[in-house]
């Protein structure tokens, strides 16, 4: 779809005895699918600005129709829990699962525990042939902003983890607590952006008042799950060998992993307060430690090349690859908002 680059400006007609009107953008109409004589609705702000967008259409369904899952029987391991998932990510309320065989204990636990691991989800009804799981959730309440905060937070305690492992040589109990609180924040972002992209007063009130920001809010959501993957991964590889750590590993990492804790910050900062400077400064720094991860280091050893350390030095690198896009996309909302101007030295 072509947005185009109307103008921004419109005058005010005059329309009637006493009415006045003003034109809607072609490129934008056409998307909208509005013809003359359709019906829209506004929300007007408290600083006079209007969001329009098409009415619904006249005898549309408005009540919850559940999702409804329905097979002869769930045989394999797995299936359920990833059709739930999915429901939920792509904006479903109540999801109902039939089947024609009572479902087997398994089964029952694994929808229970498709349950726990998604925030707002609870299982309202249960049979032995039909299981209704409903979420609680308000989608207004939760602003992108605010769940990537949230990510941060636990890919910081990913890395704090590690430190922690490597500083006592012994073997952390909290991965998969860890694993499974962001597996449920990047299923709330993932279901935010599918609701935004089909209700634009909702993308305004969660933090992406154009709808053309959704598409870079998913790169960015999709890049802090590959940051969640890779600590995770990073973390259970030293956990494997957390007792028999060499100390050539031990001091690598313990130069490194607070370096890359710094730049995580850096670059959600970079990312939520758009300033070139910092967006710059992120961007070099997130290729210095990709280089840092491979280059044998003053200390220690080369992370992703040597030993027990290869797996967890690999992932990290990873790592700071997926920083370098999220610096990236910080330089580009630092652009967009043209805040402010940088003084690029010539090399």
């Amino acid at each position: 779809m072509a947005w185009g680059t109307p103008s921004r400006e419109r005058r005010v007609l005059k329309a009637g005895h006493s009415s006045i009107a003003v034109t809607l953008p072609k490129p934008w109409a056409e998307a909208m699918n509005l013809h003359p004589g359709d019906l829209i609705v506004f929300d007007q702000n408290d600083d006079g600005t209007l969001y329009l967008k098409p009415a619904p259409l006249p005898g549309a369904v408005s009540e919850i129709v559940p999702f409804l899952v329905q097979a002869r029987s769930f045989d394999t391991p797995g299936v359920l829990e990833r059709l739930v998932v999915g429901a939920y990510r792509v904006g479903h309320d109540s999801i109902e699962i039939r089947t024609d065989v009572p479902l087997v204990p398994d089964r029952l636990e694994e929808l229970q525990q498709a349950a726990r691991g998604l925030l707002g989800v609870s299982i309202v009804a249960q049979e032995p042939n039909r299981i209704v799981l409903q979420n609680f959730i308000d989608p207004s309440k939760y602003g992108l902003p605010q769940l990537v905060q949230r990510m941060k937070m636990i890919l910081v305690a990913f890395l704090e983890e590690m430190e922690e492992l490597i500083q006592r040589r012994t073997r952390s109990r909290r991965v998969t607590a860890l694993e499974e609180e962001a597996n449920k924040v990047l299923a709330l972002l993932v279901r935010q952006l599918f609701l935004a992209s089909r209700d634009w007063s909702l993308a305004r009130r969660i933090g992406s008042p154009d709808p053309r920001q959704l598409l870079e809010w998913r790169v960015v959501v999709h890049a802090l799950g590959e940051l969640a993957d890779l600590y995770g991964g990073s973390l259970s590889a030293l956990n494997a060998d957390a007792p028999d750590l060499p100390s050539t590993v031990v001091a690598g990492l313990s130069e490194y992993i607070p370096e890359v804790k710094t730049e995580l910050k850096g670059v959600v900062d970079a990312l939520m307060h758009p300033s070139l400077d910092r967006a710059c400064e992120a961007y070099h720094t997130s290729a210095r430690l990709g280089d840092a991860a491979l280059v044998p280091r003053e200390r220690g050893v080369a992370l992703a090349k040597r030993g027990p350390m290869r797996p967890a030095g690999h992932l990290l690198y990873r790592g700071a690859a997926c920083l370098s896009l999220l610096a990236e996309i910080a330089i580009d909302r630092a652009v967009a908002a043209g805040t402010d101007n940088i003084l690029v030295e010539a090399a």
